[in-house]
């Protein structure tokens, strides 16, 4: 076993029609399908998309963050 590990970050948007939390929660569970070991978030940019003068959907930039096998 080592003593270190090594982590690798990638940028997602996710969306929700909901809210915010749901967009970020949105985004995790997808990419928790093809990606192992998801350790930590960050959340970047927080937008949107708006309907007859009313939010359509939130889009949120996530950086998902995942440590890499064996490291």
């Amino acid at each position: 076993m080592t003593d270190h590990h090594i982590y690798k970050k990638i940028e997602i948007v996710g969306s929700s029609r909901t809210s915010i939390d749901d967009a970020i929660q949105n985004a995790i569970a997808e990419a928790s399908k093809s990606l192992e070991l998801i350790e930590w978030f960050e959340v970047g940019e927080v937008r949107g998309h708006v309907e007859n003068g009313k939010v359509g959907h939130y889009q949120v930039t996530v950086k998902i963050g995942f440590r890499l096998k064996d490291s």
